[in-house]
């Protein structure tokens, strides 16, 4: 499909199509749940969607933007990995994992992002704005020039992850020096 626009479609009652979206739209849509295993989805905008626990197996997301969605527990990292590219605005991503995915340069701005596994997540680049990132696992993740100074509630050990000139803010100390037990006033 190219260029087309899919407004509040439920598609736990309107079954999805898997195959190509270009330049699409979705608007309001309902994908909880779905199976979007082998779909491509390229310079597409999700928009108040919920795509909580539908399934990415293999599925290709390239420039796609989420804005005001729902995303509980999305697995990123069975989506197809090359050129895997999005950006996420005002998004709940609780309990995704992105599980050694490619992602460098992406931004999240304004996202609920609790309990992400980012293990091995290459993130060079990449920026938090606002975002709470309680319980969120990086560990051997490549954190390297990624703007985290707005970012909060993170705890990321700097002997485990690569963060060379890696901006934090004096708020995020804390989130840094956890491990150490070090009480900072």
């Amino acid at each position: 499909m190219f260029e087309q626009t899919y407004l509040k479609v439920d598609f736990t009652v309107n079954p999805f199509k898997n195959g190509e979206y270009e330049s699409c739209i979705f608007k309001n849509c309902i994908f909880s749940g779905i199976n979007l295993s082998g779909s491509q989805f390229i310079d597409c905008e999700f928009i108040g969607c919920n795509l909580s626990l539908a399934s990415t197996f293999k599925s290709s997301f390239q420039q796609v933007r989420f804005i005001d969605c729902k995303m509980l527990g999305l697995r990123f990292d069975k989506c197809e990995p090359i050129g895997l590219s999005f950006e996420f605005k005002n998004v709940i991503l609780d309990h995704a994992s992105f599980y050694q995915c490619k992602i460098n340069q992406t931004i999240f701005r304004d996202c609920k992002m609790c309990e992400v596994d980012f293990t091995e997540t290459e993130l060079a680049g990449a920026s938090f704005f606002n975002c709470d990132l309680s319980g969120s696992i990086f560990e051997n993740t490549k954190l390297e020039k990624a703007d985290l100074r707005t970012a909060y509630n993170y705890h990321i050990d700097p002997e485990s992850n690569k963060l060379k000139k890696a901006k934090f803010s004096l708020q995020g100390l804390p989130g840094l020096l956890d491990k150490y037990g070090i009480e900072i006033e």
